[in-house]
Order: structure tokens, then C-alpha cells, then sequence
């Protein structure tokens, strides 16, 4: 028998083991895992873009607005003033709604001149407007 007797005394060590507070640990263990194992793995879906590194043509039609570092705005290659883009660009848009403006900007430009651009081209219905960078090497 496993069990001593009330006033008895035992010789013999005690041959079973008692598993119950081994089982309780276990218990307490699995239901911690459980509660923290979604948290764990809890991460933000997001359908990112793929990128592409092939350079994309320039066709005729393709408008090239260049900003330097002092903020100056360039109509292919051609000094503008930021007043006068928006009715430019929506006399573009007036002559062909598919045109595309490629808007180039140095590192050091100011973000609020980059802004103004593209609030512009927003505002006289440009629908394709792309940021034209250099490769990394």
C-alpha cells in the first residue's frame, strides 16, 4: 500500500510519486500560452506595392518638373514660376487628359516646394504624376 497508516511509522520510502501539483503547473503554463501565443503573432496587414527597377520611357507628351535645391521650378528644362503652373498644367490637362508629369526634386529641396507642386498638378486634373529618382548603385 502507498499510503501509511495514521500512527504508524514507515520503513520503506515512498514508492509513487505525487504528479497533482506537476499537473497543475502544466495547466497554469498551457493557459498562459494560450492567452499569449495570438498576441505574439498579432502583426498589421498591409498589401505593400512591388517595386520596379526598370526605367520608364519618356514620351513626347511627358511633362519634366524639375525643383533644385534653392527651390527653383523648371518646366522641361525651362525656368517657371510656381503661379504660373497650375493654369499651365490645366491647359495640359485641357489638351490631353492622359499627359504625364514626371516631378524631379534634389534631396535638400524643401518638402513644402514639392507639396506646392503637387497640389497644383492635383488641382488642374492631373491624373498621373510620377517622382523620378536616381538608382541606388
Amino acid at each position: 500500500m502507498a499510503f501509511g497508516g495514521l500512527g504508524g511509522v514507515r520503513e520503506e520510502p515512498m514508492a509513487e510519486m505525487n504528479v497533482i501539483p506537476l499537473v497543475d503547473i502544466m495547466l497554469v503554463l498551457l493557459v498562459i500560452f494560450i492567452i499569449t501565443a495570438p498576441a505574439l503573432t498579432h502583426a498589421v496587414k498591409v498589401d505593400m506595392p512591388q517595386a520596379s527597377s526598370a526605367p520608364s520611357e519618356t514620351t513626347p507628351d511627358t511633362i519634366t518638373l524639375s525643383i533644385d535645391a534653392a527651390g527653383q521650378l523648371y518646366w522641361n528644362d525651362a525656368p517657371l514660376e510656381y503661379a504660373a503652373l497650375q493654369e499651365r498644367l490645366a491647359n495640359v490637362v485641357r489638351a490631353d487628359a492622359e499627359t504625364e508629369v514626371h516631378l524631379r526634386a534634389e534631396k535638400t529641396t524643401p518638402y513644402d516646394q514639392v507639396a506646392r507642386v503637387m497640389a497644383a498638378g492635383r488641382n488642374a486634373g492631373i491624373a498621373r504624376l510620377g517622382f523620378v529618382m536616381e538608382p541606388d548603385k
